[in-house]
């Protein structure tokens, strides 16, 4: 199929480059930390088998469909839908992509600035200090791909109270993150983000070996490996069913142009079903991973996942402070949620990018720079919101909290829903087949896939979203 965009685009150097690239947008602070969590507390492995469905029936077909449109048109998430049906009004979507791209960038980065924090904390041995085994948790639901936090109203003294109360040192890290990020994606797809991507992804896994071989040689770990697998299907609603469903959506990074841009640096060799196979899979494992490395080293030290979905902030330091080599363990930790966050960061920042490049036609430095600073302007009322601006509201939440809602109450599902609605109906089956069959010749399960895009996709992504509003 001839190729809409510029053939002197970008593009990836390998096709495992742009599996690493795509599952470390995919692999956030959520898989780290409240997959598990979720997992857990919803059924076990019968929750797992659920959510496992649902990426298969909801997360695959729109992944599949967001990176066709890339390839199809080497252009951004505005640019694709500009190029593939020229003077209509679907390059909106696209459009809600870009914004919603903004608003999670914006945040994500004050959350993963909390992760450096901590990360140099735990590197100095100062994280074990603060006694919170005491503390009284109030909750305030902070969310990001997914992530609940609890925040302690009532922790004196505490290191997290202290650090995100202290508006000025939050918005310094959320800086120190951003800068991060505008050095990997200013350096490029190949030489920038792949490049990272090849190093950051094999070492997270590396990590999450070592943290779960510790974890599981620990006194009482089988109790926690039982949490976590053992089956219990009583608790297997249609509620649990519609939260597996939400969790392999968000997870994926799904209706926010982030796979239409990294789809677009696709050659025309890659097999697009067996691409976004990968990435599934890995996300799910490292999700799966985090889960075996946290929960037997809670159990041992006498804790239960009841303790709060605040664990990665509140109490993991605890438990660390109670094992030995807790310092180093903690480090551990903290590195492999820093590289969790700069992988998913990088990939939201490179489709401002893209857009910048594409409609604007300016370069990638000034178009890094520039984006990377309203992004980071963007942040600073999410970063002050718990402290100096803790009393400015929004609809009745705070500047972080709305954010967070706006993104991923409104904005990524209805992007899912209309790009699975575009590739199934208006770009059509044909031409989606013509597309599809650049590196799948046999086009397997094609017919299959194309009537999960047109139909069930859409569907259960409304159900999310309704159920999220009645």
């Amino acid at each position: 199929m001839m190729q809409s965009g510029d053939s002197s685009r970008e593009t990836w150097g390998s096709k495992f480059g742009f599996v690493l690239a795509a599952a470390g947008s995919a692999i956030g602070l959520g898989n780290i930390w409240r997959f598990p969590y979720v997992v857990g507390e919803n059924g076990g492995f019968a929750f797992l088998i659920a959510y496992l469905a649902c990426v298969v029936v909801v997360g695959l077909p729109i992944m599949g469909a967001e990176i066709a449109l890339g390839r199809a048109s080497k252009r951004n998430p505005v640019g694709a839908f500009k190029a593939l049906m020229p003077k209509s009004a679907w390059w909106i979507v696209g459009a809600i992509g870009i914004l919603t791209g903004f608003i999670i960038l914006s945040y994500y980065s004050v959350l993963a600035g909390w992760t450096l924090f901590y990360l140099k904390q735990s590197a100095t041995g100062e994280i074990l200090l603060p006694t919170i085994a005491g503390d009284i948790i109030s909750a305030v639901t902070l969310v990001s791909q997914g992530i609940h936090i609890q925040f302690g109203q009532h922790m004196t003294g505490s290191l997290f109270t202290g650090f995100v109360s202290n508006s000025g040192l939050v918005v310094l890290f959320h800086l120190i993150f951003m800068l991060l990020c505008l050095l990997v994606v200013g350096q490029g797809v190949e030489k920038g983000i792949e490049r990272y991507s090849k190093i950051l992804m094999p070492t997270l896994l590396g990590l999450l070996v070592l943290l779960i071989f510790r974890s599981v040689t620990l006194p009482g770990s089988a109790e926690g490996l039982a949490f976590l697998f053992k089956p219990d299907f009583s608790k297997l609603t249609f509620e649990v069913i519609l939260l597996a469903m939400g969790q392999a959506f968000y997870s994926l990074s799904l209706g926010m142009g982030v796979m239409i841009t990294y789809g677009s640096y696709l050659d025309r060799n890659t097999d697009i079903f067996i691409s976004a196979g990968w990435v599934a899979g890995l996300d799910a494992s490292i999700a799966v991973m985090a889960g075996i490395a946290i929960f037997p080293a809670l159990f041992s030290v006498g804790l239960a996942p009841s303790s709060g979905p605040g664990l990665t902030y509140i109490v993991l330091p605890a438990v660390f402070g109670e094992l030995p080599f807790g310092s180093f363990l903690a480090t551990l930790f903290f590195l492999l949620l820093t590289i969790a966050a700069v992988t998913s960061a990088i990939s939201l920042l490179e489709v401002l990018v893209s857009f910048a490049t594409d409609e604007w036609h300016w370069n990638r430095k000034r178009s890094t720079i520039i984006m990377a600073i309203v992004a980071f302007l963007l942040g600073i009322p999410s970063a002050m919101s718990f402290g100096a601006w803790g009393d400015k509201k929004l609809f009745g939440l705070n500047f972080f909290d709305f954010a967070d809602f706006l993104s991923a109450n409104v904005l990524l599902p209805v992007g899912g829903i209309m790009i699975a609605l575009f590739v199934g109906w208006a770009w059509g089956a044909k031409k989606v087949k013509a597309e599809i069959k650049d590196g799948n010749e046999k086009l397997s399960l094609f017919s299959i896939w194309i009537w999960m895009v047109r139909i069930v996709a859409p569907i259960a992504t409304l159900t999310i979203l309704l159920t999220k509003w009645l």
